[in-house]
């Protein structure tokens, strides 16, 4: 059905008064892996300020479990929902003993987080809130005792794989302290990507003495203790951040600067959290408004605006450039979101669509390819395919602008015929129509899979824009799944290059890359087999008609087989129903897929069960990974009782409404 018929069948338009930020509640998620942190931040912006209870191994991608009963201290950027680690910049601690600690407990229950403001005490007095705008992390501290104050300031931490990775991540750092309020300077880092950044420090008061502690191994960050004069017990610190320098960092700090009006700064982020929650009026039950609003917060925390006040930002090729409209949005984690988070920002922030793929455009112009998971302007080359290619398509066809559509084309075609990094061997995929496991051996079926999605994507635009001959190039090429299609299991099964099958074959063996390997993406054969978002109809017709293809699919949801094959990490599979996993975005279409067989009751009942176990507004109450708003864009689709099903041709597959009412303010009406 299409958007605008949904919208005339029952989403009404409206104004709305209501606080709603009271509803959203950033804790959600911060237990088990979730990976969510519960600190402040503006909608897409640079810096996230929040309290760390650590900044190692994989529980720690967001910096923080609310499982931990101990604190680190508080950096200024952040991840929400990622399964890998970085940033975790410029950590600072409060402290008035004569050294600082590692671990310093914290009163669980004072711990207090709502969208743009977050405070917390510490077990010894000292208490800390946190707010900002969109380049400043501001903090109010008020110390216990106001005869001891000093700050504890960590240029070398940051979120990394290992306790070790803290010794070299930094490659490079210049610190300097030009007067006794001011720290400023770059660093460079090196953990799931090579980034280089530049920051400002500012102090509300000068500091009387400052001590520089001893650095060991191969580490090049200053660690500094500051300490200021008794007597008051507060003390505000504000950190601006750029990609550029650090002359770019001080004029984001004015720009957005109040002054030390820590109250004002964090009213002005309420306002913003209310403006883009408040586009969505929900009526029902407080546990049903909490799931809404903090899932529509997840979904605004990211992409995240890296450009500096005057437009400038660092891209993939690490030189500073303009960008054309004044931004530079990255943090694109779009094997997760190209399936429902990227369809939703263009219902409901339409204003924001054409920034974003120019965005895209132009890290594509700095490397030759469009993005895969792009961090504050680099190629993580995280996951495989390549989705940006249905954002984009999405976009283009739906008629926005702020973009080139032509250049957009020219993006789309190259990125899916240069190889580059990670799965994108087009060379092997057009020799042998698949991925062959001996010549791509890892992940072979699942790139496929994916791959012929992004090319049945590119196929929508060539015809859009009169590129007949390429439309059909890609047409023919998202077939080529059906290679990989094997009649006697009935699933999708690894082939070599001579064209045997995967022997012996375990279809309930999880893979996952970066640990040992196999040929699928974080999963197994039995939930890659319904990766035809491009073709149901198909994979239908393969089955052996509708009644066998719900037989088969009813068995995904009642096999709970587990494979004594499975080995090394697999903490991306969660949420099981059978083997179906909502922790795990390549299973978020699946439920509806029982309304292209006709029985649309399965995919009602279905999403009603997913609802009721795996999205509860508690630290605990997500399945899995929220993967920078995916799993949250889920709920919201589901929620209304639609979902994008295909995300790049602009139609969706309708489920049941979960919700008494659901009210849609969209702009332009």
């Amino acid at each position: 059905m299409n958007l605008k018929a949904l919208i005339a069948a029952g989403l009404l338009l409206a104004s709305c008064s209501t606080d709603v930020c009271k509803y959203a509640d950033p804790l959600v998620g911060t237990a088990d892996n979730g990976h969510t942190f519960p600190g402040a931040c503006v909608p897409f912006g640079m810096v996230q300020p929040s309290p760390d209870s650590g900044n190692c191994r994989w529980e720690y991608c967001s910096g923080f479990n609310i499982a931990d009963s101990t604190l680190i201290g508080f950096s200024q950027t952040h991840l929400n929902g990622t399964g890998c680690l970085d940033l975790g910049d410029v950590l600072i601690l409060p402290f008035s003993t004569d050294e600082p600690e590692h671990d310093n407990p914290y009163v669980k229950e004072s711990l207090f987080s709502t969208p743009g403001y977050c405070s917390v005490d510490f077990v010894n007095g000292i208490s800390v809130e946190m707010t900002a705008t969109e380049h400043v992390a501001h903090y109010n501290l008020k110390y216990a005792d106001p005869s001891s104050r000093k700050l504890y300031v960590d240029f070398q931490n940051g979120n990394v794989n290992s306790p070790g990775n803290l010794l070299f991540h930094v490659l490079e750092a210049s610190i300097e302290y030009p007067d006794a309020s001011t720290i400023c300077g770059r660093l460079v880092t090196k953990n799931w990507t090579q980034r280089e950044w530049y920051f400002v420090m500012k102090f509300s008061e000068p500091y009387l003495d400052k001590a520089q502690l001893e650095l060991t191994g191969k580490e090049k960050a200053d660690k500094v203790i500051l300490q200021f004069s008794p007597g008051a017990k507060n003390l505000s610190v504000k950190v601006a951040m750029s990609t550029v320098s650090v002359e770019g960092a001080l004029a984001s700090m004015q720009a957005e600067d109040r002054g030390w009006d820590f109250g004002g700064i964090r009213k002005q982020a309420h306002a913003k959290w209310h403006e883009l929650l408040s586009r969505v009026d929900v009526k029902g039950s407080e546990e049903q408004k909490k799931n809404v609003y903090t899932s529509l917060y997840h979904l605004y925390i990211q992409p995240n605006n890296i450009a500096d006040t005057d437009g400038r930002y660092r891209d993939a090729a690490h030189q500073v450039r303009t960008s054309g409209n004044g931004k530079f949005y990255s943090t694109f984690s779009l094997w997760d979101t190209y399936r429902a988070a990227n369809p939703l920002y263009t219902i409901l922030n339409p204003e924001m669509v054409g920034d974003f793929v120019q965005s895209m455009l132009e890290q594509f112009d700095a490397q030759g390819y469009l993005p895969i998971w792009a961090l504050w302007g680099t190629e993580t080359h995280c996951m495989i395919g390549n989705h940006a290619v249905p954002t984009v398509v999405d976009a283009c066809l739906k008629g926005f602008d702020g973009f080139d559509k032509e250049q957009a084309w020219q993006a789309v075609k190259t990125s899916l015929t240069t190889n580059h990094e990670r799965s994108s061997r087009f060379d092997v995929m057009d020799r042998y129509g698949y991925y062959p496991f001996d010549l791509v051996e890892k992940e072979s079926v699942s790139c496929t899979m994916e791959m012929c999605y992004d090319d049945y994507c590119a196929s929508l635009l060539a015809d859009a824009l009169g590129h007949t001959e390429d439309a059909e190039f890609f047409r023919s090429r998202s077939r080529n799944w059906e290679n990989l299609f094997d009649p006697e299991t009935q699933l999708v099964r690894g082939k070599d290059s001579n064209g045997n099958w995967r022997t012996p074959f375990d279809r309930f063996e999880l893979s996952h890359a970066s640990t040992h390997g196999g040929d699928y993406t974080e999963g197994n054969a039995w939930q890659y087999t319904w990766h035809v978002q491009q073709s149901p109809e198909r994979l239908i017709e393969l089955l052996g008609g509708p009644d066998s293809f719900e037989t088969k699919l009813d068995s995904l949801f009642f096999l709970d087989t587990v494979s004594e094959n499975n080995t090394g990490f697999n903490g991306d599979v969660t949420g099981l129903i059978g083997q179906y996993a909502h922790g795990n975005e390549p299973s978020h279409h699946v439920a509806y897929l029982y309304q292209f067989a006709g029985k649309p009751w399965k995919t009602e009942s279905l999403v009603r069960e997913v609802f009721d176990r795996f999205y509860r507004p508690l630290p605990d109450g997500l399945c899995g990974n929220d993967d920078c708003g995916q799993m949250s864009a889920w709920y919201l689709f589901s929620a209304m009782g639609f979902y994008p099903f295909d995300p790049a041709n602009g139609t969706y597959v309708l489920g049941a409404p979960q919700i008494e009412q659901m009210t849609l303010h969209l702009n332009g009406g």
